[in-house]
């Protein structure tokens, strides 16, 4: 992938337009394209940067094409909501044919989450895949696996999303979780065969490191327990400010002292939930945020699948030593979940901190993931049962912690995805009325507010079914690709 390094060559220039705030997001910079070489953009900046009258955002304007600030569409019809999304899949199609500016090139057409993001995300897909899927429209499906494929065969990895400043990170694994999708639609396992090189190449990314680990220490994405155990965590190569959240990052940064605070930071954005309370150490303040201290019991659920699908691909072919590798991966991972996450104390599944050797206080959603995948056994998913029910369960859908600290992944806020992984959830140990619950608690939230606004939005408040969610680093987006799927999803179960 060339062009890694776009921003890095227009560095002092990126910082002062970062700085100065001269974009009320810090997202329009990241995504302009240049519309000259970047030496000539450099030199034209020295040259003119020191004269008198000197306008850095004209000077921005003239030097860069902003065709990332795409204005929603306004329509003048309100159509029933599920028209709406129809419409909505092709509104939100977009190709990258070639690399402009820091957006990366992609082999097929895909769909973008909507409002401010314009480019493809990981663990999004797969979600925006639920309604493809009930919509029928399996090219499209194929479209995103293929371009994972693509990503993973290219890059090592699926980025974040798809733009250079994302290298450093990835998202929730869900390819695994793809191919499914499409084999449920679809009855063919050659699509397990097809792409098995795609699902090695990603399990070896996220285990790069392990053999030279030892006891209680870690290396990138995986963790050695006191015990000897393997664990995997979120982890970002970079420690630095985020091109697009940057001086959020640098002004979080001058509050604490923490040498590693932009790596911990980045590290959450890997998980998907930038921020919660969830990650931090004080279980308030940002500044305390531990991300890398942690193992979290989503990422080893959904390894503990990618390991069970690369099983059943090798299978597939007659690789039998490799299916018991796989096969003996998959069930030892299976105990180390029950082991490092099952909290007995509260009868839930939490995150567990590598360095004081325990689980973590945060209670969150994230704890559906055993019950999502299956792993967890009949008592452990009626205990879990229980808790969603009491603690996370609202008139507007699932939240995501017990805890309102103002980030957006807390309390009062409910997610699509968390809506679908309770309700599958609930449904694989037979809870099918809490399943019915959180379908239609978060269902008529969706409709409620589109019914006021015309929009589907990035996320929900689950308390307060009067108003629209809030929190975080910026406003509630409209559009919203995973909005739309889960609600087509649960509407078709």
């Amino acid at each position: 992938m060339s062009n890694q390094l776009y921003i890095n060559e227009i560095q002092t220039l990126f910082d002062e337009v970062q700085r100065s705030a001269i974009f009320e997001d810090q997202k329009m910079m990241t995504d302009a394209v240049p519309l000259f070489p970047v030496e000539k953009i450099n030199e034209d900046y020295e040259k003119s940067k020191n004269t008198e009258g000197f306008d850095l955002k004209d000077f921005v304007m003239n030097h860069f094409d902003f065709l990332g600030a795409r204005v929603s569409v306004q329509r003048e019809d309100h159509l029933p909501i599920k028209e709406h999304i129809e419409k909505l899949w092709d509104e939100l199609t977009r190709t990258a044919d070639e690399e402009k500016g820091t957006l990366l090139k992609l082999p097929k057409p895909y769909i973008v989450p909507g409002g401010r993001f314009n480019e493809f995300f990981y663990w999004d897909s797969y979600f925006i895949m639920l309604g493809l899927k009930a919509s029928g429209r399996i090219e499209m499906m194929e479209n995103i696996i293929e371009n994972c494929s693509y990503l993973i065969q290219n890059v090592g990895f699926v980025p974040n999303a798809s733009r250079t400043h994302f290298l450093s990170r990835s998202q929730p694994p869900y390819f695994s979780l793809m191919l499914d999708l499409l084999f449920e639609t679809t009855h063919d396992e050659g699509i397990y065969t097809k792409y098995h090189d795609t699902l090695e190449k990603e399990y070896a990314f996220w285990m790069n490191g392990e053999e030279w680990l030892e006891n209680n220490s870690s290396v990138k994405r995986v963790i050695k327990t006191k015990d000897g155990d393997i664990l995997n965590r979120y982890y970002d190569a970079e420690n630095a400010p985020r091109p697009e959240s940057y001086l959020i990052d640098i002004e979080d940064h001058e509050k604490t002292s923490g040498d590693e605070f932009y790596r911990n930071i980045r590290s959450a954005c890997e998980s998907g939930w930038d921020f919660s309370s969830r990650w931090f150490a004080d279980g308030e303040n940002i500044q305390t945020i531990e991300t890398l201290n942690l193992a979290q019991v989503d990422l080893n659920c959904l390894l503990w699948h990618l390991e069970m699908t690369l099983a059943k691909s090798s299978a597939l072919q007659n690789l039998s030593e490799k299916e018991n590798y796989f096969s003996e991966r998959a069930a030892s991972r299976r105990q180390m979940i029950n082991k490092y996450f099952w909290d007995r104390n509260t009868n839930n599944y939490k995150d567990y901190h590598t360095k004081k050797n325990t689980k973590t206080p945060s209670e969150h959603i994230a704890a559906l993931y055993p019950l999502f995948l299956g792993i967890a056994d009949q008592e452990q998913a009626e205990a879990v049962a229980k808790v969603i029910a009491e603690k996370f369960l609202y008139k507007g859908g699932l939240v995501t912690t017990t805890k309102n600290s103002g980030q957006q992944w807390d309390l009062p806020n409910a997610w699509a995805p968390y809506q679908w992984l309770g309700f599958k959830a609930m449904k694989n140990y037979g809870f099918d009325e809490l399943a019915e619950k959180i379908k239609n608690n978060w269902c008529s939230n969706v409709e409620r507010v589109y019914k006021n606004t015309g929009k589907l939005m990035e996320k929900y408040n689950a308390l307060d079914t009067e108003t629209i969610a809030g929190g975080g680093e910026y406003p509630n987006q409209d559009g919203f690709g995973w909005t739309n799927g889960v609600y087509l999803q649960l509407q078709q179960n």
